[in-house]
């Protein structure tokens, strides 16, 4: 029988080689050569089985009479090259006809692979075109793997699901064809998402979810109805499974229609139960909060993760000792609640405010990538509304902010000072508190930083808590910090950042009597004055102020001598 088949098989190949030849009918034929690709797949699966072990017995009757309808179908092929025939209308019936042949001996395979006759160690692989090869070799090797995943068993499946990714991610040829001409793959893929058997779903999940990261075939996945599949392997699939649709869903709802599909389907709860479990890592997780992101875009989804207790599962998981989960958290929760006073409030009841200060302690085991989003995290939720502020400080995070100052790297030292910068505009007794607890020397030590920006903020923070009379008597104090203030007015160093507010500081320091005598008596009050004699406005005003309270002194000790 091996060498019927392996007839059988020689005159298939011939058939699809002059059917290109064709020049009429060429939907019929493209449709019949798309069956012959199939049966001859499933035929050269038969060619490689051992007769001794019965497998082939099946097919004893079946290759005999697909070879009587290969040998007609070379008939009516030769007839259309030489445009020999009768009539169009008789052909036209002829072919259709043919096709239905091709067909059937299609499903008759299929249905004795289904049966188990033939397994995958009897099958075997048409070897993969080399790179550069055309697109009907690679259409051909394609429709073999699609034969196998129809006719195969479990193994032979998975083997052709494999094949085919391998292909894809190495040539996105692959891709288009599957996608966009032997569309049949997709319909198979999308079905396999449900199968019982896990490494056959886990296989398509990987391949739907590569075809997705193409703008151009995502429609395809769509109109196959890929949605409520990947839904369901939400749900019930493996961990390798529910990577592949995560990931899959990611890029399809990017657009709001498709958010709309995956709600619709259960998607939302199956995903915030995902984000609840104990079972998943950083990884998916973070995959699901993307898929979430994306879902919230529509407002009345948002509504519906709130009430399904999205808020309360995301500050659960901001505990997390995973630092992907601790970001992926406390960024949903910022997004979420981004320019929703309900959402925000919520957030705040369900405590967030206090989680999201836990991260920022500085003697917390969070990194310091995980610190830096749940600052950020702070200043999009927490400074408009006053109530907020309070809970805020109650919570103690001036602390945190102040050892950032102090010691923090940079791009956490910079969101600190930012921080400090929006916290001391809230009220004075925000920077009373602030004055209080040492702020000022630290800022006075940024005032020369390399960066202009941390200079500028630096400065216009100090000016805002001197402006406040506690503050200022604390300030002229700190005789280190007073000095480090009028060296940057030094003619050899430079003015250090914004020269308005520098001045404007000393003048609120000349309010204190202290503070008068320390500028006027250190050895930078010439630099000060150097600028007046430049017509700086700011500058004149604190040296009259200066030169009066000397005048007043001397006249003081005139009178009392």
């Amino acid at each position: 029988m091996v060498s019927s088949v392996k007839q059988a098989v020689d005159v298939i190949s011939s058939l699809i080689s002059l059917s290109h030849s064709i020049k009429v009918f060429n939907v019929k034929w493209q449709l019949i050569r798309k069956k012959l690709e199939e049966l001859s797949s499933g035929l050269m699966a038969i060619e490689n089985c051992d007769d001794s072990s019965g497998n082939t017995a099946a097919f004893s009757d079946l290759v005999p009479s697909i070879l009587v309808t290969v040998n007609e179908c070379c008939d009516l092929a030769r007839r259309c090259v030489d445009l020999s025939y009768s009539g169009k209308l008789l052909m036209q019936s002829d072919l259709d006809v043919m096709a239905a042949k091709v067909g059937l001996h299609v499903k008759n395979i299929s249905g004795i692979y289904t049966a188990g006759v033939l397994t995958h160690g009897f099958a075997i692989v048409v070897s993969r075109p080399g790179l550069g090869a055309c697109k009907d070799d690679m259409r051909f090797y394609v429709r073999d793997l699609l034969t196998r995943m129809k006719i195969g068993d479990t193994e032979m499946k998975r083997q052709a699901l494999v094949s085919l990714y391998r292909v894809m991610i190495e040539d996105e040829r692959y891709v288009k064809l599957v996608a966009l001409e032997l569309v049949d793959i997709v319909k198979v893929l999308v079905d396999f998402l449900d199968s019982p058997e896990m490494e056959i779903q886990e296989e398509a999940s990987k391949i739907v979810s590569f075809i997705s990261g193409f703008d151009l075939y995502k429609r395809v996945l769509v109109e196959s109805g890929v949605v409520g599949p990947l839904n369901r392997v939400l749900e019930t699939g493996s961990h390798l499974s529910k990577e592949g649709a995560v990931k899959c869903l990611q890029t399809l709802t990017v657009n709001s229609d498709n958010a709309w599909s995956v709600s619709a389907h259960g998607g939302v709860t199956a995903l915030l139960k995902i984000c609840s479990s104990s079972e998943f890592g950083g990884e998916l997780i973070g995959l699901a909060c993307g898929v979430l992101r994306n879902l919230f875009s529509v407002e009345e989804i948002k509504r519906f993760m709130v009430e399904e207790g999205a808020i309360a599962t995301f500050i659960k998981l901001t505990r997390s000792k995973d630092e992907v989960v601790q970001i992926n958290s406390v960024e949903f929760l910022q997004n979420i609640a981004s320019g929703d006073e309900l959402v925000r409030e919520t957030v705040v009841k369900e405590g967030g405010i206090r989680a999201l200060v836990r991260i920022s302690d500085p003697k917390s085991a969070t990194s310091s990538k995980t610190r830096e989003v749940a600052l950020r995290a702070i200043e999009n939720l927490c400074f408009s509304s006053q109530v907020h502020i309070n809970m805020l400080m109650n919570y103690m995070f001036t602390e945190h902010l102040l050892f950032f100052l102090r010691n923090g790297e940079v791009s956490l030292q910079e969101l600190a000072l930012k921080l400090t910068f929006r916290l001391c505009g809230t009220s004075d007794e925000a920077k009373k508190t602030m004055g209080d607890a040492g702020f000022m020397p630290e800022l006075a030590k940024l005032l020369d930083a390399k960066s202009y920006e941390v200079r500028d903020m630096a400065i216009e923070t100090l000016s805002s808590l001197v402006s406040v009379p506690k503050n200022r008597k604390r300030f002229v104090q700190d005789d280190r910090s007073i000095r480090f203030l009028l060296q940057l007015f030094d003619e050899d160093k430079g003015i250090s950042g914004n020269k308005q507010l520098l001045l404007s500081i000393l003048m609120s320091l000349t309010s204190c009597n202290s503070g008068r005598r320390k500028i006027a008596s250190s050895g930078y009050l010439k630099n000060i004055e150097r600028l007046a004699e430049e017509h700086v406005s700011d500058a004149k005003r604190l040296v009259r102020k200066l030169s009066s309270n000397r005048f007043r002194s001397f006249l003081s000790r005139f009178w009392h001598s």
